[in-house]
């Protein structure tokens, strides 16, 4: 199993965060979207709160290649960086599919298009079952997404994640509980 924290909760309005999720599975620290947030220590602060320094963070993924989602990543110097087609380390461009690609025990990447066509999903399997962090949701109470490229696509990816998660971490808001309530 995985141990999956928050770091910072998005949000939108006049302003925009995005959510920043930290993943620990054997060997690998993985942090997922360190974009737009108030200051640097609004992600650096809660991670030194788990006795992890930058350094320490093996991995980044990205959920998509919106600013809100990938400005702070230089804040993880030596990192593998993942998204929709590859593994960027270094000066190496490794390209693989995400659909599948099992980033460490407990966490795999799969392919959700929909906000936009290079969107991926971050699937967790924790004590508390399994936790999708995805764009596919803005928050809790999301029924659309006005900035979607593709609404069909969308939506047909986010009846595949309520099939695969019972919670969500939302591209900008708290995680929340699959439920009856959850916009399809």
């Amino acid at each position: 199993m995985a141990a999956l924290d928050i770091l910072f909760n998005g949000y939108v309005g006049e302003r925009v965060a995005g959510t920043v999720s930290l993943i620990r599975s054997g060997s690998v620290a993985a942090v997922v979207d360190p974009g737009m947030v108030p200051h640097p220590s609004s992600i650096l602060d809660p991670l030194a709160s788990l006795g992890l320094a930058p350094e320490d963070v093996t991995d980044v993924v990205l959920s998509h290649h919106h600013p809100d989602h990938t400005m702070n990543v230089a804040l993880f110097p030596a990192v593998r960086v993942h998204d929709h087609w590859a593994i960027y380390e270094a000066d190496r461009w490794n390209p693989r599919p995400a659909e599948g690609f099992e980033l460490g025990p407990g966490i795999e990447l799969i392919e959700t298009p929909g906000h936009t066509p290079q969107d991926i999903t971050t699937l967790v399997s924790t004590d508390a079952g399994v936790v999708a962090l995805t764009h596919l949701w803005w928050h809790e109470r999301a029924e659309t997404d006005p900035l979607a490229v593709d609404l069909d696509a969308l939506h047909t990816n986010r009846a595949r994640v309520l099939e695969l998660a019972s919670s969500i971490v939302p591209g900008h808001g708290a995680p929340f509980v699959v439920g009856p309530g959850t916009p399809p």
